[in-house]
């Protein structure tokens, strides 16, 4: 059987891959990481070489609580190999080095017992599934389906994007795993600056006609959407009110409730210097993770969000990840759900069978 199988982003949770912050580093300052994390800098403004030391350590320190809280809860936690990321690779076209193994979510898609290596949009991101090689291979003995997007070329043109909308150009496939939500045979892909339409459209066809792929655009660009909306259980979403309103979240999820998440809370303990090297929002911290239906792990400091959710009927398991700002990943973008029980459902209407 199978090690592998995941449905949607609820169902209890058996196994889980959980990144690593060692080895970490700014991602290099090339077209590809203007375009999916610094849009607004020139390339000689985006900061450069490995994360500070002390911010390495007390991640680390962080996804461990966070590993023990899972295995409390009688789950399987696994971890990525160390890679070398200050090596430079490339192709004959272009140079790189690479960036970190802190969010597999970015770079492994799992639909049912299928996991899918995707075309990343950040150069430095293509050699970033090799940590997890060992994993990957396991998993395949098991019985799992394992596939590869075709490998981008990710020229400079691809990163050209015109006007005020970051997006690559749909020149070829290249998206990002976390531009994706899954309610078992619909999924949300995100057009962003870490998802061209083409990437999406690559994905339907892969998945055929048992899956149905839906696109959320020109509500936020910048980068992944697990900060935008959260699928916490069947018929309940939390979304993000910069980013969404009634009026614009997708069409199928009217036919649930939508919640919005409070403001975030305890922003004021990062320095200006803190936060002009960080690569993520505020709103990270609304990144949630469900170990099952009704239990969700949430930021600490988030007490509204906490309240919000409790009184959704849902229990919470507060924890820090301290730099999930400057790493640019919360609790839902660190882990990849490789194994959750349950089967894969249909939950709207018009949902395929």
């Amino acid at each position: 059987m199978s090690y592998v199988w995941s449905c949607n982003e609820w169902d209890p949770l058996e196994e889980v891959i959980i990144g690593t912050a060692v080895n970490a580093r700014f991602p290099y300052a090339d077209p590809s990481t203007r375009l999916a994390e610094y849009p607004d800098r020139r390339l000689d403004q985006i900061p450069q070489g490995p994360f500070p030391q002390h911010i390495i350590e007390e991640a680390e320190e962080d996804l461990e609580t966070f590993a023990a809280v899972l295995r409390s809860a009688g789950v399987s936690v696994r971890r990525p190999s160390p890679w070398a990321h200050d090596k430079t690779f490339g192709t004959i076209e272009w140079q790189t080095a690479g960036y970190y193994n802190y969010c597999p979510r970015d770079i492994l898609l799992a639909v049912g017992d299928q996991l899918i290596e995707t075309p990343n949009v950040i150069r430095g991101r293509s050699q970033e599934t090799h940590s997890y090689h060992d994993l990957l291979m396991e998993y395949f003995h098991s019985g799992a389906r394992w596939f590869s997007a075709p490998k981008p070329r990710l020229l400079d043109e691809l990163f050209d994007a015109p006007g005020d909308e970051p997006i690559p150009k749909n020149l070829e496939p290249a998206f990002d795993a976390a531009n994706i939500l899954r309610f078992g045979r619909d999924l949300l892909y995100l057009v962003s600056a870490t998802g061209n339409a083409m990437g999406g459209r690559w994905l339907q066809n892969i998945l055929g006609d048992r899956y149905r792929i839906h696109f959320l655009e020109d509500v936020y660009f910048g980068s992944h959407i697990d900060s935008t909306l959260v699928a916490l259980r069947p018929g309940l979403v939390l979304a993000n009110p910069e980013r969404l309103s009634d009026d614009t979240i997708p069409e199928f999820l009217k036919e649930w409730e939508v919640i919005y998440s409070p403001p975030m809370e305890n922003q004021e303990r990062l320095s200006a210097d803190y936060l002009q090297r960080a690569i993520g929002s505020e709103w990270i911290d609304m990144n949630l993770f469900s170990i099952d239906p009704d239990t969700v792990v949430v930021d600490s400091d988030q007490t509204q969000l906490i309240a919000l959710l409790e009184r959704k009927g849902l229990n919470v398991a507060p924890v820090k990840l301290r730099h999930s700002r400057m790493l640019g990943g919360g609790f839902h973008c660190v882990t990849l759900d490789v194994r959750r029980r349950g089967s894969m459902e249909s939950y709207f209407t018009g949902s395929p069978n």
